[in-house]
Parts: structure tokens; C-alpha cells; sequence
């Protein structure tokens, strides 16, 4: 099948608190960027998405909480990432998903150079990212100006936001993450952004 592409942003939907996705978060706008494709970071909660599926957290299953462990392991020495799970894992992620769509409103480009750091810091160094201060600290050794996210993180507004955001994403068909979706082909899990680098190449199949 012969597809055209429309040189829209690859949408990127992921859970801060999800391993696999910070393992897709450190290449994917290298690789969207050889293809000319800008990335649109858009966090979600698994939790949220979960509730439609009725699937419960990858590592909390029996069997496959135990081989996710060696693969992802595996799959980080294959990227050449560094990986340490922060304490406790899975973790609630609300307040770094927030805090991503206050600076995208204001910085689409420090939006995504934070999130890659938050992913670095909480999957490669196994730092805690589940407050407001937490998330200004690493925020400041970006040099990125988070000067009224505090006071807004409790707000009515960015609550709305991320559940409008969730909602959108059910909608889309997101059923995990990471997700992609590349001009309306849907891509689930950082195994498939090998198949993702091909349709971009290639304009699909």
C-alpha cells in the first residue's frame, strides 16, 4: 500500500513512568529529524489508559514482569542507554505531565528538551521526578525557566488539561505506551520504532 506522507509531527505519547518509553525518548527525534519530521511530545497516564484496556502494569504481571526486567536490561545495553530504576517503579506521573504541557504552551522546544532530561534523570539515574520541586530542580539544570509552574501544577487548569489530553489519546486508539502515530498509522512500543524509521523512510508499505 503506497502511502503519502504529510509532513505533520510524528505524535509521541508515553507515560513518564513507563521504562520502555524513556528507552524510545533518547532516539526518536534523531530519528524523525533524518526524516525531516519534527516529534510532538504528548504525556499521558497508563493508569487512565488501562481502565479501557483492562490491563494492569507490564512489571506487576507474573512471567512477564520477570522477562520485561532481563529485556529491558537487554535493550538498554543494545542502545547503549543507561538504566536505573527509580524507587518505587511504576510511579504516578502526573505532576511531570503536567508540568510538560505548561512549558509546551509556552516552549514546544524546552518542552521536549525537558522531557528527554526527566526520562534520563528518573530511567538512567534512578531520580525521583514526582514533585513540583523535583522537576524545577532538573528544569534549572537545563537552563529552562519553569517561573510559574508551581503555583499553576495545582490549578484547575492544568488538571483539565492532561484529562483532555487523555481523552484525546483514547480516542486516537492510543492502548500503551510509547506510542506513535505517523500520519495516522498507529506504531505501539519502542519495539517498533525500527518499523517506524522504515515508514518514514519509505513512505510506507
Amino acid at each position: 500500500m503506497e502511502h503519502k506522507p504529510d509532513g505533520s509531527p510524528v505524535r509521541f505519547y508515553f507515560d513518564f513512568s513507563s521504562p520502555y518509553a524513556y528507552l524510545a525518548s533518547q532516539v526518536i527525534d534523531g530519528i524523525c529529524a533524518r526524516h525531516g519530521r519534527p516529534v510532538d511530545w504528548r504525556p499521558i497516564l497508563l493508569g487512565a489508559i488501562m481502565q479501557h484496556t483492562g490491563s494492569e502494569p507490564l512489571m506487576a504481571q507474573p512471567l512477564k514482569g520477570d522477562y520485561s526486567m532481563r529485556d529491558l536490561a537487554r535493550c538498554a545495553r543494545a542502545q547503549g542507554a543507561p538504566l536505573s530504576f527509580p524507587d518505587p517503579c511504576p510511579f504516578l506521573s502526573v505532576v511531570p505531565a503536567r508540568a510538560l504541557y505548561w512549558l509546551k504552551d509556552r516552549d514546544e522546544a524546552a518542552a521536549r528538551r525537558l522531557g528527554q532530561r526527566l526520562f534520563l534523570e528518573t530511567f538512567g539515574h534512578g531520580r525521583t521526578i514526582t514533585t513540583p520541586e523535583a522537576v524545577r530542580d532538573i528544569a534549572g539544570e537545563c537552563g529552562i525557566d519553569m517561573t510559574g509552574f508551581e503555583d499553576a501544577i495545582a490549578g484547575p487548569d492544568l488538571k483539565q488539561r492532561l484529562r483532555e489530553e487523555v481523552d484525546v489519546a483514547v480516542a486516537a486508539g492510543v492502548c500503551g505506551a510509547p506510542y506513535f502515530i505517523v500520519d495516522d498509522e498507529p506504531f505501539w512500543g519502542a519495539d517498533r520504532i525500527d518499523h517506524l524509521d522504515r515508514w518514514l523512510e519509505s513512505g510506507g508499505w
